[in-house]
Parts: C-alpha cells; structure tokens; sequence
C-alpha cells in the first residue's frame, strides 16, 4: 500500500538526484580541460635550449670570415729567361737560407755578361783618352796664351818708347798710335784666348762628366746582370718551407716568372673579408676574436685593404699566439671585431637565432609554457647579444631553433623524462 513520503525522505531523494547530476557535469568538464591540454602544442623541456636574460658587459663586434695563411710568404720569380737544368728540392721540403732549389742554364747569361765586361774596358779606354785629349788641347791653349802676355809685354815697351821719343822729338804721333793700336789689339786677343780657355776647361769637365756618367750607368746594368746571374743559381733566402717549386727539368721558364714559392709555417696570421657596409666598424689596432675550429684566438687588426672588391673589404689579422697548434694553412675561421665597449646592458648569449640587429618573435617562458613574444635585439659578439625591449632581467627565452613552431603563439612545457 502506497504511502506519502515524508519531507526529510523527499528531500534526501532530491539530494541524490543533485549529486549525480554534479558528478557528471563535473566528470564532463574534468574531460573537456584534459582534450584541450592534450590538443594545445607542447614541447618537451630537454629538446629546447633556453638561457637568461642577465645585465653584464658586452663587447660588441662585428662578424667576418677568414683563413689562416703563413705569417711570411715570399715567391721566387726566374731572374732570365731560361730553361731547369737540375733540380735539388721538392715540394714539402724545409730548407735552411741559402740552400740551392734548383739550377737554370745559365750560357746564354753568361755570355751577354761576358760581352758587357768588354764593352765596360772600351768604355774605360774612350774616357782615358778623352782625357789625354782635354789635357794637350787645354795645355796648348796655355801655352799660347803665355807666349801672346810675353807678345802683349813686348807690344807694351815699343809704346812706351815711340812715346818717349815723341815726348822727345824724335818720333812721330803717327808711330805712337800705331804702336797703341797694335798693343790694344794684342790685349783683346789675350782677353779671348783666356776666355776660350776657361770654357775650354769647363765643356772638357762635363764631356768627361758625362763619359764617367755613362760608364757609371753601364757598370750598374752589369752589376745587375751579375746579380741575375748569381740568382739563377735558385738558393732559399731564408730558413721556410717549400710550398711550390718547378721540378720539371728542362721546362722553359720566362723572365719574371714565378719558379718557387717559399713560407714560414712555423707563424701564421688570418686574412679577413668583411662586407663593405660594414667598413666603418673596422680599424687597424681594433682588438679581434678568431674561431679556428674549437679554439679561440685573439689579436688585432694589422692592415686593411683600402679597395672594395665585390662588396668585399679585405683585411689582416696578427694573432697574439702565431704558434697555436690549431693553426694551418687554409683553415677557414669566423673573426669578430670588437668595435665598441658598453656595461650594465640586458643580454641573452648568442645563438643561431641571432641574424642581426632587429625585432625577433621569441619564446619566453611564463610558468609552464612558452609564450612568444615580440623582443628587440640589438648590436651582438660572439658571445652575447644586447636585448633591447621585450625581456626582463631573470626572465628565461628560447636560444634553440624553433622553426618548426613559427605558428604557435604558445607552447606547453612537457618535463623531461627524467623529470616524470
């Protein structure tokens, strides 16, 4: 038989029907919050790279490629055109200064000097005889002007004497100025023959000057014709390394061709190419950075080319150290050039996500997630990279490559393995 519930039995039956209900909105939303995390993108903590923004020193430099070279490098070019006789090194070989590389057919040469010495003693002969012929013209002209004042003397005492008896009676004023006219002429021929002497003496000094002059220019051709001579007997001018050298014997070599080439490996020095728009942040003394495999050099500018050659400006490097034993020829490396110096500056280390200065979209960790975010960068060195907005000090963003995530305005964090 049916009987009215009572109100407490009424409302404990509503309470069951509220509770199911709840447990089920609950169980409905607890699902809803687990697929949206499972959908939203995440990325395990150990596959990402993150560093701290932190405020420190920096050193700002600008990049550039390079390679090692020999720190002295000198080629050897054929002083006459030749042929290789001999050969005595190879390629590879260390050589002590003064060491014989190889021997040219030196009969041609010698020969052309041979005729050069007696063209010199022809040369000789000419100037002594010019000589002897300047002294007996000069010494005749000398002896005529002393018999012409012995002459004038004579010409000088008959005037005196026409005009003696003239004073006296006994001559006549036509004998005293014949007797003048005659001393006056005799004079003025002195007079010339002195003056022809004196430029008798001085066109004789520069024909002699001009003969010395000559023979002088002509002893200078020899004396580097002797010196080609010496120099096809090929002889290493310093102690080094022979990099290069013709080893073919009886090839044909031109004059002022390259035959040898000889560097010192035991010091090397790194040769730079930076683009031009870069040129004003490089200077000669500006201390650099040298990457040379996974060694780290120092040193400073020594030189700078002043052409631009396709977009590229050349320069040197003179390490500190020019004895690493990281060093080789031809070893390519990265050179940064510290331009400028500045203290208290934000910073995030370096990284493949720096290409330059500008605004970059980077991940920034806020909790358990990564969010991106709009963050300035600024100038950078091979270490740091100045932050100029968008980052806190303490504040943690990715350094690590996240292209694969370029479309995500946020990530989940997943901890690492080791972490679960």
């Amino acid at each position: 038989m049916d009987r009215n519930l009572t109100v407490k039995e009424k409302w404990q039956d509503r309470r069951k029907v509220i509770i199911r209900w709840s447990l089920g909105a609950g169980a409905a939303v607890a699902a809803v919050v687990l697929l949206a995390v499972l959908i939203q993108p995440s990325v395990r903590e150990s596959s990402i790279k993150m560093a701290a923004a932190d405020i420190g020193s920096i050193d700002f430099a600008v990049s550039a490629t390079g390679r090692v070279v020999p720190g002295y490098e000198e080629t050897i070019n054929a002083p006459i055109s030749s042929r290789v006789e001999e050969v005595f090194k190879r390629a590879g070989d260390v050589v002590q200064a003064g060491e014989p590389l190889l021997r040219l057919d030196l009969t041609a040469a010698q020969a052309d000097y041979d005729k050069q010495e007696d063209e010199e003693q022809m040369k000789i002969l000419r100037l002594d005889q010019m000589r002897i012929s300047n002294r007996n013209q000069l010494s005749e002209m000398e002896m005529r002007i002393k018999i012409q004042e012995m002459e004038l003397d004579r010409k000088e005492a008959a005037l005196r004497n026409e005009r003696y008896l003239d004073s006296l009676g006994a001559g006549t004023p036509d004998k005293v100025r014949e007797a003048e006219l005659a001393y006056t002429v005799a004079s003025m021929e002195l007079d010339e023959n002195r003056q022809k002497l004196e430029n008798q003496r001085e066109l004789s000094a520069a024909d002699e000057a001009v003969a010395e002059l000559d023979l002088s220019i002509f002893r200078k051709n020899m004396e580097q014709t002797r010196r080609r001579l010496y120099d096809a007997g090929i002889r290493a001018p310093y102690a080094a390394t022979l990099t290069y050298i013709v080893d073919e014997i009886g090839a044909q070599v031109s004059e002022g061709s390259k035959i040898a080439m000889l560097a010192d490996l035991t010091r090397f020095k790194v040769e730079g190419e930076l683009g031009d728009m870069q040129a004003g942040k490089i200077a000669e003394g500006y201390r650099t950075t040298v990457l040379a495999g996974r060694d780290t050099l120092t040193g400073v500018v020594s030189g700078i080319s002043p052409l631009s050659t396709d977009g590229l400006i050349s320069f040197s490097v003179q390490l500190d150290d020019e004895s690493a034993p990281v060093l080789r020829s031809g070893l390519k490396c990265d050179i940064y050039v510290v331009y400028a110096y500045r203290e208290n500056v934000l910073r995030l280390p370096s990284g493949t996500y720096y290409k330059g200065a500008g605004n970059y979209d980077l991940f920034v960790r806020e909790g358990d997630r990564l969010v991106r975010r709009r963050v300035s960068l600024g100038e950078a060195n091979y270490d740091y990279v100045e932050v100029v907005s968008g980052l806190e000090p303490g504040e943690q963003a990715v350094i690590s490559d996240m292209s694969d995530y370029a479309k995500q305005p946020e990530l989940r964090i997943r901890p690492s393995k080791k972490e679960k």
